[in-house]
């Protein structure tokens, strides 16, 4: 998920943000694998919100006759998932990540493109949260979520 400049217009930072969910979707395979019991269910349920999201996206950029960009077949992670604590630490950093795509897509959205990425934004950050206290790591919350650090 490397962003090349920000977004200038709606459609850009909205297909942006697509190709974001696609990655975090398929992140998702090698996190939910290494956890079990309630967080297992809890990435399962991550990556169904990450699939609404990106089936509402694809319609709502096909309906408007913009580009749609494509998924791939696969992704590169940032690290090895080979256990619990490399799971969890992915978990993060893909809704980090998730929640900067649409970041970028709120100054240059309006109206429901601009409410829709603040819930996204807002549910990446709240799924960050979430992830972190899984991972016993301090602090829980980030001053301004999906902002470069």
């Amino acid at each position: 998920m490397i962003r090349r400049t920000a977004p200038t217009d709606p459609g850009r930072a909205l297909a942006d943000a697509l190709t974001a969910e696609y990655a975090a979707i398929y992140a998702y395979g090698p996190i939910g694998v290494r956890l079990t019991d309630s967080a297992r269910r809890d990435a399962r349920a991550a990556e169904a919100a990450h699939r609404t999201r990106r089936d509402a996206l694809v319609l709502q950029l096909t309906a408007a006759g913009g580009p749609v960009p494509p998924d791939r077949v696969g992704y590169a992670l940032p690290f090895p998932v080979t256990d619990r604590a490399s799971a969890l630490r992915l978990a993060v950093e893909v809704e980090e990540r998730t929640a900067a795509f649409w970041r970028a897509a709120l100054p240059v959205t309006g109206g429901a493109d601009r409410n829709r990425a603040l819930a996204a934004l807002t549910d990446c950050a709240l799924r960050a949260t979430h992830w972190r206290r899984a991972a016993g790591v301090t602090p829980l919350t980030v001053p301004f979520p999906g902002r470069p650090v």
